[in-house]
C-alpha cells in the first residue's frame, strides 16, 4: 500500500509563492496523482492533477497560479504555487485522481496565506 507525506507548506504574504512536495512510499509512476486542499469547515476539493502520461489538469480557480510537476524517479509529485491569495489558505494533500480509488489520506501540509 503506498503512503502519501506531504511536506513544503508555511505562512506566506499574499502574492507570494511556495513549492509543495508528495512523496509516495513506492512507485506512482502508472497513478494519476492531484493535490487536494480542505479549509476549516470545507469540503475537501480538488486542485490540480498530472496523469500518468503527464497531462495536466487544474481547478479554474489556480489555473494559471499553480502548476504540477512529476519526477518518478523520485516518487514525488510537486505543486508549485505563485500569486498566493489568502482564500488558498487550507491543508493541502496528494492523492490519486480521476479514479474513485484512494491510497491513504496522508497528514497533509498547512499552507496559510496572510499579511
Amino acid at each position: 500500500q503506498v503512503q502519501l507525506v506531504e511536506s513544503g507548506g508555511g505562512l506566506v504574504q499574499p502574492g507570494g509563492s511556495l513549492r509543495l512536495s508528495c512523496a509516495a512510499s513506492g512507485s506512482i509512476r502508472a497513478y494519476n496523482i492531484g493535490w487536494y486542499r480542505q479549509a476549516p469547515g470545507d469540503q475537501r476539493e480538488w486542485v490540480a492533477g498530472i496523469r500518468a502520461n503527464t497531462v495536466t489538469d487544474y481547478a479554474t480557480s489556480v489555473k494559471g497560479r499553480f502548476a504540477i510537476a512529476r519526477d518518478n524517479a523520485k516518487n514525488t509529485v510537486y505543486l508549485q504555487m505563485n500569486s498566493l491569495k489568502p482564500e488558498d489558505s487550507a491543508v493541502y494533500y496528494c492523492n490519486q485522481f480521476i479514479t474513485s480509488f484512494r491510497f491513504p489520506w496522508g497528514q497533509g501540509t498547512q499552507v496559510s496565506v496572510s499579511s
